[in-house]
């Protein structure tokens, strides 16, 4: 019996040691140094502690994402998408801290990294245009969405096969499935965090689910019917929910276990009116952005839902087209018609960034890191070129042709290598990696 109580006081220690170390890192990542400094010397832990900067956020919104979903449903309900009814897939890195800190360094012109030479490939084409790609959190697998209504699904071992000069097994098939289920054009793709669902947004209005651990499987495994076109989707980090972007000027969420959709209660009071281009959730799910025809950038409270920061005019008249956060979750990386791509700063909303020198004002262009958050890459329309900049000093270290006819509607890179993929108009997918 003592043991017992002896070993439950040293089990309490223990998490109160986390807790605090915890609590030193995020007020370190914020700038809180004195606060961090007087939480260490009074509770006895190291200043310099080694723990990722965001944890605390994270396990915070996953905790209180939970506790909703109980609240919601009166008692605790198993997804019926977890691991015991679907094969998971891959190892995703649990902790996701940005390589570049773009608070602490000053950035000097002239001191820009060189962005290694890539070699591409064609791997296949749709019927039409290309409208859409997506990887998959481990990088294993590549979707694709086009005009035609159909979504390619890619192995990327396959892929980097058939890369390969000498192919002594014949030719290979990179494309493992192909998925007819909507009935108009795919305008968004992405992964189940954790098992072999891939779920696409569509001009038809709906959200479909696909079990991709079956080969035979062409048929979506659920339906969800929204009453406006379905412009973008976003799963939770948990998986427990889909976030959508859509003709309506609200983010529409779905509840993955119940299918039931909310939107935001004071929605009358955030006075947006334009359709949303893009959302995306952040790394721990504690928020999402939204980037929508009305030029504004918002973000959302990921467990409450409420419109928490609103910068207008992000890119003046123009629309905004896309958005994603940096891995720590301190900045959203835009794009917008007026051929701009900013970087700015969730916690005040300023302007950190701008990355000048690529022209989209016809396209629903995307501005995206490479794996590293060590460049920026983005597609010019009018010269048909990917154009590449340094993402510390914003100078443009790179333009190359993207060996496309005509310019590209997407680009996407891998989040876990030196990888990305482009597809477009002329519906053909390509696939860039590193030398």
């Amino acid at each position: 019996m003592e043991n017992m109580k002896l070993e439950q006081i040293l089990q309490e220690a223990n998490l109160f040691r986390q807790l605090n170390s915890l609590i030193v890192a995020h007020l370190k990542a914020h700038n809180f140094t004195q606060a961090a400094s007087e939480v260490a010397s009074a509770t006895m832990t190291p200043l310099n502690v080694d723990m990722p900067s965001n944890r605390l956020l994270e396990l915070v919104s996953k905790g209180l994402a939970v506790e909703k979903d109980e609240i919601l449903r009166g008692f605790p309900s198993a997804s019926p998408f977890n691991s015991s009814t679907l094969p998971s897939y891959g190892g995703i890195p649990a902790s996701r801290v940005a390589s570049v800190d773009f608070s602490s360094v000053q950035a000097v012109k002239g001191l820009s990294k060189s962005f290694p030479k890539h070699e591409t490939r064609h791997v296949s084409e749709h019927k039409s245009v290309a409208r859409c790609a997506r990887f998959s959190l481990d990088g294993q697998f590549l979707a694709t969405g086009s005009a035609d209504a159909s979504i390619k699904l890619f192995e990327i071992s396959k892929v980097k096969q058939m890369m390969l000069p000498d192919t002594r097994d014949g030719p290979i098939r990179p494309v493992t499935w192909t998925f007819y289920d909507h009935l108009q054009p795919i305008n968004d793709l992405d992964f189940h965090p954790h098992n072999m669902i891939l779920i696409s947004g569509s001009k038809d209005h709906t959200i479909k689910l696909f079990d991709f651990s079956k080969a035979v499987a062409k048929k979506a495994l659920k339906v969800l019917q929204d009453t406006h076109n379905v412009r973008s989707v976003s799963f939770h980090p948990s998986g427990a929910y889909i976030i959508a972007g859509t003709d309506h000027s609200i983010p529409h969420l779905y509840d993955v276990n119940t299918f039931q959709c909310y939107i935001s209660a004071s929605f009358q009071e955030i006075g947006a009116s334009g359709a949303i281009n893009q959302v995306r959730y952040s790394s721990s799910g504690g928020m999402y952005v939204t980037a929508s025809k009305d030029g504004v950038i918002r973000l959302w409270d990921g467990v409450t839902s409420d419109c928490v920061r609103t910068i207008t005019g992000a890119h003046g008249t123009a629309e905004a087209t896309s958005a994603n956060f940096t891995k720590d979750q301190r900045y959203v990386l835009s794009c917008g018609k007026d051929s701009s791509v900013k970087l700015w700063e969730v916690a005040t909303g300023r302007l950190v960034k701008q990355y000048i020198g690529a022209t989209h004002m016809q396209q629903r262009c995307q501005a995206v890191f490479n794996n590293t958050e060590e460049f920026v890459l983005c597609i010019d329309e009018q010269s048909n070129e990917i154009v590449i900049w340094d993402s510390l000093t914003s100078e443009k270290v790179a333009r190359w042709p993207t060996n496309h006819v005509g310019a590209p509607r997407w680009l996407e890179h891998s989040p876990t290598e030196a990888a990305f993929v482009t597809c477009g108009t002329d519906r053909s997918i390509r696939y860039w990696k590193d030398i």
